[in-house]
C-alpha cells in the first residue's frame, strides 16, 4: 500500500487555513467533542529546569476528521519578545484506515490560528451582537491573530492593546492598524484598556492575575486563552464568579484551567459553574448569553481536536493545489 506523507511548513499552513475558514471548522468540530466524537486525553507537559522551557504532548482522535494525531510542542516563554516563536513543534497526523502518518504540518502555525479562531466562535455565539469596542491584553502572535478573528465576527470599531512592554505594544498597535485599517491603540493600564469594552481577549503569558473582576462590567464578553496550565490564571477568581463561565472541553477545564481550580480553592465557585462546553452552545444543548448585561467568559485550552480538524482542513487542500511534499 503505497500512502503519502505530506509535509508543510507554517507559509503552506498559513496559506491554506484563512481565518474565516478556520472558524466556519471550529463549529462542527467542537459540536463532535461535546456530542462524544473524540478522544482527548489530558496533555502532558514535561518541564525542564531553569528557563529552559517545557515540552507539551497533545493526543487526539477526531471521527468526524477520519484522523487522530500527536501534537508535540515546545513552549519556550523566553522567546517572547524575539523573532522566535513561544511556541515550536509538529503536528503528525495519522489515518484510520491502517495506521499510517499521512502529515507533518507546522505545529505553530496551526496552533496560533485554530486558536483565534476558536476564540472568534466562542466570541460570535457569546458576545452581545452590538459588539464593537475590543480589549487585547498581550503583545505576542495571539494578540494579532485575535484581533484578524474577532474583525470576521464582530464589527470592531476601536481597540485597546495593552502589554507589559509599552514600546512593544505600541509598535504592534502600528502595525495592526495598517495591516487591518481599524483603530488600534496601545494603553498603558489593564484597567484603562478594559474600562467601558465589549469584549476582552487575554493572550499573555502572565502567571498571577493581570485582570480583576471588579473592573469589567455588565455586557462584556471575555475570551481567556493565556494561561493553559493549573498553576498560572490571568484573572482573579471574582471575575470568574461573575461571568456565565463556558469551557472548550470538560475534562480540561476541571483539571487544567487555573483561574477555574483556584476561584473553587478559594470558595467562590462550586465545580457545577461551569455551566457547559461551546460545543453545547454551538448546537444549542445550552444556552449561552441569557441577557444583555451578562458577563460571559470562554475558557480557551484549546484541545487536539481543533488541531485534527484544522489538520484534516490544511491536508485536504494542500493535495488539491499539489502543495507541499
Amino acid at each position: 500500500m503505497s500512502v503519502e506523507l505530506r509535509i508543510l511548513n507554517a507559509a503552506d499552513v498559513r496559506e491554506l487555513l484563512p481565518m474565516s475558514d478556520c472558524i466556519e471548522l471550529m463549529a462542527p468540530t467542537m459540536i463532535a467533542v461535546s456530542a462524544g466524537n473524540a478522544v482527548l486525553p489530558l496533555r502532558s507537559i514535561m518541564s525542564m529546569p531553569g528557563d529552559i522551557g517545557a515540552l507539551g504532548i497533545m493526543p487526539g482522535y477526531l471521527a468526524s476528521a477520519g484522523m487522530y494525531a500527536t501534537k508535540l510542542i515546545s513552549l519556550f516563554p523566553r522567546n517572547a519578545g524575539s523573532d522566535h516563536s513561544s511556541h515550536i513543534g509538529m503536528l503528525v497526523l495519522f489515518e484510520t484506515g491502517h495506521g499510517y502518518s499521512v502529515g507533518i504540518l507546522d505545529a505553530a502555525e496551526v496552533t496560533a490560528i485554530r486558536t483565534a479562531a476558536a476564540s472568534a466562535l466562542a466570541t460570535r455565539l457569546l458576545a452581545r451582537a452590538d459588539a464593537s469596542i475590543l480589549a487585547i491584553l498581550g503583545t505576542g502572535e495571539q494578540a494579532a491573530r485575535h484581533l484578524e478573528a474577532m474583525l470576521v465576527v464582530r464589527q470592531v470599531k476601536e481597540v485597546r492593546l495593552w502589554g507589559r512592554n509599552s514600546a512593544k505594544a505600541e509598535r504592534l498597535a502600528d502595525v495592526l492598524r495598517d495591516r487591518h485599517q481599524v483603530a488600534v491603540r496601545a494603553v498603558a493600564d489593564v484597567k484603562d484598556a478594559v474600562d467601558g469594552v465589549d469584549i476582552v481577549c487575554t493572550t499573555t503569558h502572565a502567571a498571577e492575575p493581570i485582570l480583576l473582576g471588579e473592573w469589567i462590567g455588565p455586557g462584556t464578553h471575555l475570551d481567556i486563552v493565556g494561561s493553559s496550565i493549573p498553576t498560572t490564571a490571568e484573572i482573579d477568581g471574582v471575575l470568574v464568579a461573575k461571568a456565565r463561565f463556558f469551557g472548550d472541553y470538560r475534562n480540561s477545564t476541571r483539571n487544567q484551567a487555573g483561574e477555574f481550580l483556584r476561584a473553587i480553592d478559594a470558595g467562590l465557585i462550586t465545580a457545577d459553574h461551569l455551566l457547559g462546553e461551546i460545543g453545547e452552545v454551538a448546537s444549542g444543548a445550552i444556552q449561552g448569553r441569557l441577557s444583555d448585561r451578562d458577563i460571559t467568559l470562554y475558557k480557551s485550552l484549546g484541545i487536539a481536536a481543533q488541531d485534527v480538524a484544522a489538520g484534516r482542513f490544511v491536508l485536504d487542500r494542500a493535495k488539491q493545489l499539489k502543495v507541499g511534499g
